[in-house]
């Protein structure tokens, strides 16, 4: 952790916010999409005749286990870690204004890149 002065900050934190909560949208719309894909597979596949479905392939369960947790599982992972960062700044944000202010690693980092 490292002392930085409050005038430098605090604009720097609204961005890192914002931008957070950016890349907590797409991740999100890529869910969505993904679940609406599959629905969509699902209720195409339902529709068909027991003739036709002894035809289509099925992707068998274990295929579709790893779609969930690469297309799901780890992206909802991603977004608690994300509001967890926003949840850091926004407590140093919304902290009793002072002179200096201790920054964690991650913080440091974005500030320095």
């Amino acid at each position: 952790m490292k002392e930085r002065k409050a005038a430098e900050i605090y604009p720097f934190l609204e961005a890192y916010i914002a931008r957070k909560e950016e890349q907590i949208s797409e991740i999100e719309q890529v869910i969505e999409r993904y679940e609406k894909k599959r629905m969509m597979e699902e209720r195409s596949y339902q529709s068909m005749s027991a003739f036709r479905r002894m035809f289509a392939g099925k992707k068998p369960d274990h295929h579709l286990a790893v779609e969930y947790i690469h297309y799901v599982k780890r992206p909802m992972e991603q977004i608690r870690a994300l509001r967890l960062e926003i949840e850091n700044a926004r407590s140093i944000l919304n902290g009793d204004p002072a002179d200096t202010i201790t920054v964690t690693g991650d913080l440091e980092r974005e500030l320095n890149s």
